[in-house]
């Protein structure tokens, strides 16, 4: 797994075993956006702030520069061979394609061309963004967009739709899961939805959920039904709680007993698992680890090289 900091990446086996190590430095305080992570882990994909991708691995380092102007959002590994991504942006929410490992990424034109960008928002009267990405195995493709639902291809980004408007418009992050590729989970102003047909019809799964503003959700990689998921008072926090489900949502439980730090607030890609099951969340300046299924969690690292209060950005499993 890897953690991005406001000018660093580190990686740490999956299952927790010995301390993170730094494997990149960067000069900017706050130069990393996106991040993803693939071939299993052994290398990772992050967004810079001019638009560059920088892409790591034990043996490699190397910059990508995209030509993109808006700030990057999200990414989204299509394909490893060749190396395939989909580039969420912020300020627009436009998705674009990087099918070349020199660059740049072309603009995916059927996506501005959907008809319903003409409703999509945000509270603060800013352009939307294309917050988070997700796929299945066999290629479909999710965008969530920040305010305006979530968009759907059947053709690894190619082509686009968008689901079923049963789901809460206002999305914060949409998952699946490489055991079911009809799955797909969304975390919303409304608590968690849930979709067993790819998207033609949504659930409303609250029950247990202490507020319905849900801020990030992450799945068990192995068993569709384990998930965890963050809800808050609001968008800028006053209190936040990290909860999970064995039962696809049907009910959820709080976790919060088990944190020793404050929970105000907690943001979308704060949570994840790993290829193993191991469960992560980041809570204000420490990374705290979830064994047993996400039942038994304690701290594992706090980052301590940045004196703001959120010093983590991001994880990548």
């Amino acid at each position: 797994m890897f953690i991005a900091t406001h000018n660093a990446i580190y990686a740490v086996e999956d299952d927790g075993n010995g301390e993170p190590t730094q494997i990149y430095k960067g000069t900017d305080p706050q130069n990393l956006s996106a991040m993803v992570s693939l071939s299993n882990g052994q290398a990772v994909v992050s967004a810079l702030s001019n638009g560059t991708l920088l892409f790591l691995s034990e043996d490699d380092e190397k910059r990508i520069p995209t030509g993109i102007e808006n700030p990057i959002a999200s990414l989204l590994v299509v394909r490893e061979d060749p190396l395939t991504l989909l580039i969420g942006t912020d300020e627009g929410a436009h998705v674009y394609r990087l099918t070349r490992e020199e660059g740049p990424a072309e603009r995916v034109v059927a996506f501005d061309e959907l008809e319903c960008r003409k409703d999509w928002y945000t509270p603060w009267g800013g352009p939307p963004a294309v917050r988070t990405l997700a796929k299945t195995q066999d290629g479909f493709c999710y965008a969530d967009i920040h305010v305006g639902s979530i968009m759907r291809s059947n053709d690894e980004g190619t082509s686009w739709e968008p689901v079923t408007p049963e789901l809460h418009k206002d999305v914060h992050q949409v998952a699946t899961c490489p055991a079911d590729d009809n799955r797909v989970y969304a975390n919303t102003q409304n608590g968690v939805y849930v979709s067993t047909d790819r998207g033609h019809s949504w659930e409303n799964r609250i029950e247990g959920l202490p507020r319905r503003y849900g801020t990030t959700i992450a799945v068990h990689p192995a068993d569709p039904d384990l998930m965890i998921a963050t809800v808050q008072n609001g968008p800028r926090g006053g209190g936040a709680w990290l909860c999970r489900s064995e039962n696809g949502g049907a009910t959820w439980t709080q976790l919060n007993d088990q944190l020793t730090e404050p929970t105000d607030l907690i943001r979308t890609g704060y949570i994840a698992f790993t290829t193993d099951g191991t469960a992560w969340a980041v809570i204000g300046k420490t990374l705290y680890i979830g064994k047993d299924r996400a039942t038994n969690w304690s701290p594992f690292w706090t980052a301590s090289e940045y004196d703001g209060e959120y010093p983590i950005q991001t994880l990548a499993a």
